[in-house]
């Protein structure tokens, strides 16, 4: 009889075939102490992560990590996750992009430039130019 250290299924999530530019969606255990009457009490919930993956890191092995990206309200926020912690519920890949590069850490300068060009264009939009006066000398 084998000995489980781990609740992860290490065989699932070896042959679980994450690469950079899927978009996935990373369930998470949270676990929050609530104190109720000089009681504390654990309480457990999941909640979803959901973005791009930027990076893959020391593949299959014990220390294997993933690097994924999304924006909220217009800040990126990355996560670096184990592959084999304990506290991950599961991972859904929702899409799978083609890529050329095995790290995308391009993509953090692309969506501060598309940002700032947006930023641009407003500052354009909410000037008022006012009319020029022609000068006779």
């Amino acid at each position: 009889m084998p000995i489980t250290i781990s609740s992860v299924n290490t065989e699932e999530r070896k042959n679980l075939d994450l690469r950079a530019g899927d978009s996935v969606r990373v369930w998470q255990k949270i676990t929050d102490r609530v104190v109720e009457k000089d009681k504390v009490k654990e309480k457990s919930r999941l909640q979803a992560f959901e973005g791009l993956v930027l990076a893959r890191k020391h593949g299959t092995e014990a220390g294997g990590t993933f690097t994924v990206r999304r924006m909220i309200d217009g800040v990126g926020v990355e996560r670096i996750f184990p592959l084999y912690a304990p506290t991950i519920d599961k991972i859904e890949i929702l899409k799978r992009a083609k890529v050329r590069r095995a790290k995308l850490y391009h993509i953090r300068d692309k969506a501060a430039k598309e940002i700032r060009k947006a930023m641009r264009h407003e500052r354009m939009d909410k000037k008022e130019v006012a009319p020029v006066a022609e000068v006779k000398a």
